[in-house]
């Protein structure tokens, strides 16, 4: 996540009318993030909008309110379903993002620049920080839903130079300097080819890759850990802050379980970590930041309690929030200690979990507020 562009989804309540104060607080909050969204569809396809309302006006004239109201209605939600990605997905925030990436050698870290080029044809930006000598475990790292991996390179320099790991990070497709458009399906295919990338390097071992996501990489990680044709090459897994799914993360952004009763097919964009996270046996660490404003810790909590390996940890950090877990006290230690006591222990074979490919994929977060 981009490190400096958190935004509270409630201001600090006035602690002399707290209940009062804290219930307004959330309904104006619910309010705005409604309104943000409308404005953003329309400015975002302000032509379609015009061309629908001139049509549902000769609908009416010409065959009455009925056919025009169902009309209204299918543009409407046809509207919403297309504007997903749009909410979800923050490729130009901040807005320099798709134009300049910055790159380890700002921060004298030795490096490699590749395109790599997913199953679709899709060509991906990937970066590799390697360490001087060889034999040092790799991990593979998914951001989440804002920015490029340039704005990450703080955190890369602590696991290359603090934690002994070579860093290859993924720059999704849409993003930074990725050819292609933002979506589940496509990021599952860029992590994928990632993978593939790393498991034909021969001056890698291949026998110690991790896989990090922070938020929204948490969900490509888990999927990765999951796959059936890829867990088997997956030492550990780290993940950071992330969420169950997003159609979960609406229920809390909005304050409302009536999203509960929209069917799953209503969404684009699904990430359903917490129905694949019992399928990821290798080791796991999670690192939860007690006061994260956008995920609920108890999210974490959920994803370690239903995670299906027997040797899982999770770190909980109490100043730790959405995008600055990674500088709390302890942070680089507790992966340090995580590291050492995987690659300790003789590696073992996994039973293969069944393949997921069928699900669907997922949405919303409103503009602002980084997954």
């Amino acid at each position: 996540m981009i490190n400096d562009q958190t935004v509270p989804l409630i201001e600090e309540t006035d602690q002399t009318m707290p209940g009062r104060r804290s219930f307004v607080g959330k309904g104006l909050a619910t309010i705005e993030l409604v309104s943000r969204i409308v404005l953003a569809v329309v400015v975002r396809f302000w032509r379609l909008c015009t061309t629908g309302l001139l049509i549902i006006i000769l609908l009416f004239c010409i065959h009455g309110g009925i056919l025009a109201f169902t009309f209204l209605v299918l543009g409407i939600l046809g509207l919403m379903y297309n504007a997903q990605d749009m909410l979800l997905y923050h490729p130009e925030v901040p807005p320099e993002s798709r134009l300049y990436v910055i790159l380890p050698s700002a921060f004298h870290l030795p490096f490699e620049n590749h395109t790599t080029q997913a199953r679709d044809g899709t060509k991906i930006n990937i970066v590799l920080v390697k360490q001087p000598k060889p034999g040092a475990p790799t991990i593979l790292y998914f951001h989440g839903n804002a920015g490029n991996i340039g704005h990450r390179m703080h955190n890369v320099l602590g696991l290359h130079t603090a934690c002994g790991f070579n860093v290859l990070l993924v720059e999704y497709r849409g993003y930074g300097r990725s050819e292609g458009s933002p979506s589940e399906g496509g990021f599952y295919l860029d992590a994928e080819a990632a993978m593939d990338f790393l498991l034909h390097r021969s001056d890698l071992d291949t026998r110690q890759i991790f896989v990090f996501g922070r938020s929204l990489g948490g969900a490509v990680a888990i999927y990765l850990a999951s796959s059936p044709l890829y867990a088997q090459h997956i030492r550990a897994v780290i993940v950071e802050n992330t969420f169950t799914s997003i159609p979960a993360m609406g229920q809390h952004i909005f304050r409302t379980h009536l999203l509960s009763y929209i069917p799953s097919w209503c969404y684009k964009n699904l990430f359903p970590s917490l129905s694949r996270i019992p399928k990821v046996q290798q080791p796991t660490l999670f690192m939860c930041g007690k006061k994260d404003e956008l995920v609920p810790p108890v999210m974490m909590q959920s994803m370690y309690s239903n995670s299906g390996s027997d040797k899982k940890k999770i770190e909980a950090f109490p100043g730790g929030t959405h995008n600055e877990t990674w500088t709390c006290p302890g942070y680089y230690e507790a992966i340090i200690s995580f590291m050492v006591q995987v690659l300790k222990e003789p590696r073992r074979s996994l039973e293969l979990p069944s393949d997921d490919s069928s699900e669907n994929s997922s949405v919303v977060d409103l503009r602002g507020y980084t997954i």
